[in-house]
């Protein structure tokens, strides 16, 4: 693993943080990192936020309780060094229409997706409990238009859908066949929007999904 100081580590909503710095290797959006801050502490994954033409590598995280390394993350200071890996990973989107769906801070692929290349042709369903954990809310609407779908389960706000993720994909009439469902979330979101995709007719092969802890 490499060492690379700290440009900046903002929380950007409650107990949500954004991390940067420079840009080592190349990536492919969708990969992820690990990252650690002392070689006695596991090295964590995260996936990369930023476009792949910035200079900066982006990274989004929560605060766990009882995490390890996130306690530690959230008290960096600009110019402090962290230790990280080579991006990697096949969370990849190379088609031009597909529809991605994330919970909470799963939007970090997807963002860095929308950043590197615009595709007309993507859906982007993203849900949350509270809606300040609408990540990155304005940008996508301004990318995406109506292509992007913010859901909030917690709260009814204007122009947001209220309720899951789950319960938008399962009031849809027509659920969209052919084409490749990109899941990024908790294990029970995940499961839960694969099953309803595929009772819907979705193809099991044409489900792709990536699980955060």
């Amino acid at each position: 693993m490499d060492k690379v100081k700290i440009l900046s580590n903002l929380e950007i909503a409650p107990d949500i943080y954004s991390l940067t710095f420079r840009k080592l290797f190349d990536f492919i959006p969708g990969q992820v990192v690990k990252i650690t801050t002392h070689t006695a502490i596991a090295p964590r994954m995260y996936s990369i936020a930023s476009g792949n033409n910035e200079p900066e590598i982006q990274i989004i995280y929560d605060i766990k309780p009882e995490g390890e390394l996130t306690n530690v993350l959230k008290s960096l200071k600009v110019h402090d060094e962290v230790f990280i890996s080579p991006p990697f990973g096949q969370f990849t989107c190379n088609e031009k229409v597909a529809w991605w769906i994330a919970t909470g801070t799963g939007i970090a692929p997807f963002y860095s997706m929308i950043k590197s290349e615009r595709k007309l042709g993507i859906m982007l369903l993203h849900g949350v409990r509270n809606p300040e954990t609408l990540l990155f809310k304005d940008e996508f609407h301004s990318l995406m238009n109506d292509h992007y779908i913010p859901c909030c389960s917690g709260k009814k706000i204007e122009g947001v859908y209220f309720g899951r993720v789950t319960e938008y994909l399962r009031q849809m009439d027509k659920i969209q066949t052919g084409v490749k469902y990109y899941l990024c979330g908790s294990a029970e979101m995940v499961v839960n929007v694969r099953d309803i995709l595929i009772e819907k007719g979705v193809a099991f092969g044409d489900i792709v999904s990536e699980i955060y802890f």
